[in-house]
């Protein structure tokens, strides 16, 4: 299967949308940004949740021009989210956004979530980005406070997702599986493993919907149009995840 044979995105005539939404860790830019850019844009994403985006010098600029080489928008996040971000297409309409930064555990990472609530059609969904600690412990608790988070919106419908440094087997990753839908599990596509690049053999990374979301599809994106291996390799460390989802009015 290719990424031609789901859905686009599109409106249905009650409201529905059809929201493609892209989790990808692109390793501060640090690889190959051009093929990055290809790789994005041959998704034709509606949002893209970003981990290890751009934090220190001129990280506002970088971020934009990821924004701008991809035909999106930065929504939010960066440094102020500790390296998580939202992008998104000019279909969606911001409601608003937060960053969050997570209590910092000494001698580790600071982690932090990037979140918005969005209009697509006419659904409306909360959104969130996040990258969980390397630590089990610390991740399990980062992975409750996400899923606290995500269920308390006030808005119906919700979508997350991002590098959880841990397989589904894990604790944490079990802890949003408990209450969310992992979309790979429900209408696996494409490939599965997302880490290490050139030899992907564990899926670390994925995205999250709530319970009355439909999920047509999600996975690693096979056959993009312009896009070749070469250039999923060069892109990142990770591979992305493309998921696409009904979403009701």
């Amino acid at each position: 299967m290719t990424v031609a044979d789901l859905p686009a995105s599109t409106t249905e005539p009650d409201g529905t949308a059809v929201v493609r939404v892209l989790s990808y860790n692109v390793r501060s830019l640090r690889d190959d940004t051009a093929a990055l850019a290809r790789v994005v844009r041959a998704c034709a994403p509606d949002l893209v949740l970003v981990q290890e985006a751009p934090r220190f010098f001129r990280w506002r600029k970088k971020l934009a021009r990821l924004a701008r080489t991809t035909g999106l928008v930065t929504l939010t996040g960066g440094a102020t989210a500790a390296g998580t971000a939202v992008l998104c297409s000019l279909r969606a309409t911001v409601e608003r956004t937060e960053d969050v930064l997570l209590p910092l555990t000494p001698g580790l990472h600071r982690r932090g979530f990037a979140t918005a609530v969005v209009g697509i059609g006419g659904a409306r969904l909360s959104v969130l980005s996040a990258h969980l600690s390397l630590q089990g412990e610390e991740r399990v608790r980062q992975a409750e406070v996400l899923a606290r988070r995500a269920a308390a919106s006030d808005v119906p419908h919700s979508v997350f997702g991002g590098d959880l440094n841990e397989e589904p087997s894990g604790p944490a990753f079990q802890v949003l599986t408990r209450r969310f839908q992992d979309c790979y599990e429900v209408a696996p596509w494409g490939g599965e493993s997302t880490s290490p690049r050139g030899a992907a053999r564990r899926r670390i990374d994925a995205v999250f919907a709530s319970r009355g979301v439909e999920v047509l599809g999600c996975g690693v994106p096979a056959g993009l149009a312009g896009v070749t291996s070469a250039d999923l390799r060069a892109a990142s460390d990770h591979l992305p995840v493309l998921a696409v989802l009904r979403v009701p009015a």
